[in-house]
């Protein structure tokens, strides 16, 4: 009987705490008319009415090509963490198309995200013609950077390894509001009492600003940094212009920027936050 009441107390304890729709976020009012709802997207130059990418299931559509109204929920389904960027020099209203992702716009800069590793078709087009179509061999954790001339073709630049931003997983966005998403654990990242026995062999070396700055770059070298532990080490410099240069030269150091506004707390003036809020727009 106990190990009944303990299996059925673990059962309801997961089910707390598993992500439900709609249980999180603010609503926001769906401003389409009830004639453009279920309408055809005609800035599309091809609107496909089957699968044909081999990347993601298209399904949960009725006879009519409008989903249904029962959708299957995939919460933590992952596609890839490869990128693209391609860039279009040129004037014109250009669109671009990779695997099943379609961006158009006319500023001439496209960012693909949560591409799979391997062989991936990109078509290009202008005012909705076929200007260009290959295949770009993409590889895992990868970004590769293009440029694509109308007269001349498409040019691969180079190939960059995709840095972290910070999280383990893009899922950890929005798993993270619901409230069931465990410590989270960075690569190169000192633990809370490696962190504390740097502090105290900075303290017992270095008592001015600028040998503690020295010592923390130095560190800095071999590892990365929380948000907090950025704070506490800006915190513990005596002048505001040694804490904002720090704050600064520590950013890229940073594997969760999404929380560095904790790091502009730690400055002392107004001035100074707004300065490092600047700084980190420009990057």
């Amino acid at each position: 009987m106990k190990s009944i009441c303990i299996s059925v107390l673990l059962l309801f304890t997961a089910s707390s705490f598993a992500q439900e729709a709609g249980k999180a976020g603010e609503l926001l009012k769906n401003e389409a008319t009830k004639t453009e709802i279920g309408s055809v997207n005609n800035k599309k130059s091809d609107v496909k009415t089957k699968n044909n990418s081999g990347l993601r299931n298209q399904g949960n559509q009725g006879n009519n090509g409008f989903r249904t109204k029962n959708p299957q929920y995939r919460w933590n389904q992952e596609y890839g963490y490869s990128e693209v960027f391609l860039r279009i020099p040129e004037q014109g209203f250009f669109s671009v198309e990779i695997g099943d992702q379609f961006i158009s716009n006319n500023s001439g800069k496209f960012r693909f995200f949560d591409l799979p590793a391997g062989r991936v078709p990109i078509s290009i087009y202008e005012s909705g013609y076929l200007l260009y179509k290959t295949t770009l061999n993409v590889r895992n954790n990868s970004r590769l950077v293009l440029d694509f001339f109308t007269n001349e073709g498409l040019y691969l630049l180079d190939s960059y390894p995709v840095q972290s931003y910070g999280f383990d997983s893009w899922n950890d966005v929005w798993n993270d509001p619901y409230g069931n998403i465990g410590d989270i654990n960075y690569p190169n990242v000192m633990d809370n009492q490696t962190f504390q026995q740097f502090m105290d062999t900075m303290k017992d070396r270095a008592w001015f600003d600028d040998k503690k700055l020295a010592f923390i770059n130095q560190q800095g070298r071999h590892a990365m940094f929380t948000s907090e532990q950025i704070s506490i080490l800006v915190k513990d410099l005596s002048f505001d212009k040694n804490k904002l240069a720090l704050a600064k030269s520590l950013f890229p150091k940073c594997v969760d920027k999404q929380k560095y506004f904790i790091v502009g707390e730690a400055l002392d003036f107004e001035s100074s936050r707004r300065e490092l809020m600047d700084y980190i727009s420009k990057l």
